[in-house]
Order: structure tokens, then sequence, then C-alpha cells
């Protein structure tokens, strides 16, 4: 600090104070109440944008608590970027890499992830995400190569956190992982589902084995099932294909 220039040494105590106000002093030259009405107007634009972000992490969290949370964010993370719509991702990272509170809930951020899901589509640029030049919308799916919308995730979670509210907060993990898929559609609206372990088990190869036919996928689906007749398996997840299809998660085929 004492090498740099004075203006930049200024730039620095300001934003130290900002921070932490609590354990920095204001710096040289500048009014207090100044001051702490630039540290409240930072704070309360971060605070705002995070609860709107994350609606149900805030509505379960005490709010004395949720204010610690977000002042420890705001005093320790260092940001990768000066865009506010990264900011929800910030505060991702800083929950799953850097949060360190036994009192938290074993939850916190598998919740907070899928809160975050909503915002991620919503602010995807379709155009860059799709190249509707590679996919036939009209082809079969059967015998072709599935075309997964880059707009649609399958996610998978210890807990059910499309479920969790004021009253429902478990403290132990499914007993099986929590299959859900959030996607937007071609009205740009964003839609949750719940899957099955099959629908889930589809969409993961579909994303794997991008190399198979729909037909082959399916094929290897009833293999890993067991089941004495792949030709029921076959009609079941067409029977998925062309729902998703209909939601805009599968998108078609891809051309070859």
């Amino acid at each position: 600090m004492a090498n740099l220039p004075a203006f930049k040494q200024q730039q620095y105590e300001f934003a130290a104070y900002i921070r932490d106000p609590e354990n920095t002093p204001v710096p040289a030259g500048i009014e207090p109440r100044r001051m702490a009405i630039y540290g409240e107007l930072f704070f309360n634009n971060i605070e705002e944008f995070i609860s709107t972000t994350y609606p149900v992490l805030k509505e379960i969290t005490d709010e004395s608590c949720w204010q610690d949370m977000l002042r420890d964010y705001f005093k320790n993370h260092l940001s990768t970027t000066p865009l506010f719509p990264e900011l929800p991702r910030e505060f991702l990272k800083y929950l799953e890499t850097e949060r360190e509170n036994k009192d938290d809930p074993p939850f916190l951020y598998e919740l907070a992830h899928y809160e975050w899901v909503e915002l991620a589509l919503e602010v995807s640029d379709r155009d860059n995400e799709i190249n509707w030049s590679e996919i036939d919308t009209t082809a079969d799916l059967l015998d072709a190569e599935p075309a997964l919308s880059p707009l649609a995730w399958p996610l998978s979670y210890q807990y059910p956190v499309h479920l969790i509210n004021s009253e429902f907060q478990p403290h132990q993990p499914a007993e099986q992982p929590v299959h859900l898929m959030v996607y937007r559609d071609n009205d740009d609206e964003v839609h949750f589902m719940e899957l099955n372990p099959v629908t889930a088990l589809l969409l993961h190869l579909i994303q794997q084995e991008n190399s198979l036919t729909t037909r082959e996928i399916l094929l290897q689906i009833a293999e890993q099932l067991h089941h004495p007749d792949p030709e029921v398996v076959i009609r079941g997840g067409m029977e998925i294909m062309n729902d998703l299809k209909a939601r805009n998660v599968i998108l078609g085929v891809n051309k070859r």
C-alpha cells in the first residue's frame, strides 16, 4: 500500500471500509456519515440481488443469520466479475468453496444451486446456445441421434430441493438421488419437472453418448434394466422422448 499513489491508497481504504465497516477505519479526509451511506448503498444492492435470486433460501434462514451470511460473503469473497447478473453465481461459489458454518442446513448448497439455475437459464443467450442449422426438428427421433437442448439441464441432488420450504427442511439426504429437469422453452419460459430414474438415465445417456441413436440408447437402457422385452422399453422410451420434444427439451435430431 505504501508504494501506491495516494489516490490508489484511498481507493483501497474506501473499498476496505465498504466491505467491513465494523472493523475498518473510515478513510482519512472523508466524513464518516458519508462513508456510512456509501456502505449501506453497496450492501443493500448486493442483499437485494441475492435475495431475489434465492427466495427460498432467504425464507428459511433466520433474518440475523441471513444478514451475517451476506456480510461474510461481502467481506471475504473476491469476485471474478463486476457484472451484476453474475453476482448470484459468485454467491454460489462462496457457498460451495468458502462458507464454513456448522449451523448451516446440510442442503444449503444444493438448494442454492437449484435456485440459481433458474436465473442462469433466464439470462442464457438462445442464439449463441442453439445452432439450429445442425438440427432437424421434423425427423423421426427413433433412428437418429437426439439433440438435447443446451437450455435443458438435467440435475441430480441428494436432497429434494424442489420441496424445501419453511415447513419442510430435511436433515438427511433422500434414500435415492433426486432427479430434476430445469429447462427453457421456445417462449423463453423456465420450467421445472421431476424425473423418474428411467427418464433421468435416458437424458444422461443422451448427454454422454451423443453418437448413438435413440433406439440404441433405449436398447442400452433395456439391457441395464435386464428387461425381458426390449421393445417394451423402446415404446415407453419413445413416449418419453415425444413428451420431451413437445416441451422443447429435445429439439429434434442432429444432422449428419
